[in-house]
């Protein structure tokens, strides 16, 4: 048995709500478009899946930019903006596209520009070229 000493942190709201919307890839898995809880949304990693024909667009540029329009969708859905994001993660298969994904980021955010993290992968679902997660904050905590 563990046993504990001092003061227990205060409870914190677990409750969960599901986000969704069309206008974003529907989930191709065992998980949601984006979860709320508190004042923290976190989007689901986005391919650059046409929501439409849920099939990948082609081209580097046009997938690099889908991914950032569905992840603006969800923020939509959301009831948020891309400037209420504070953390962007970025998965790509081939990093030699790092500077093409910057350019085109400055189209979707303004400064200052969310924290981010961008890597190379092995290999992202259907073989995209890129994947993009993301979490906003809105409002206070309280």
């Amino acid at each position: 048995m563990i046993k504990r000493t001092g003061t227990r942190k205060p409870y914190i709201n677990t409750m969960k709500e599901k986000i969704e919307t069309s206008n974003a890839p529907k989930a191709i898995g065992t998980y949601s478009q984006a979860i709320k809880s508190g004042n923290l949304i976190f989007l689901s990693g986005q391919i650059p899946l046409d929501p439409k024909t849920m099939k990948l667009v082609e081209g580097d540029e046009n997938q690099i930019r889908q991914a950032f329009k569905n992840v603006i969708e969800l923020c939509k859905a959301s009831d948020a903006t891309s400037s209420e994001i504070v953390k962007v993660n970025i998965s790509l298969s081939d990093l030699s596209v790092f500077s093409k994904v910057n350019e085109i980021m400055k189209e979707f955010f303004d400064e200052p520009y969310p924290a981010r993290a961008a890597l190379q992968v092995a290999k992202l679902p259907l073989d995209a070229l890129i994947e993009i997660e993301a979490i906003i904050v809105k409002g206070n905590p309280d």
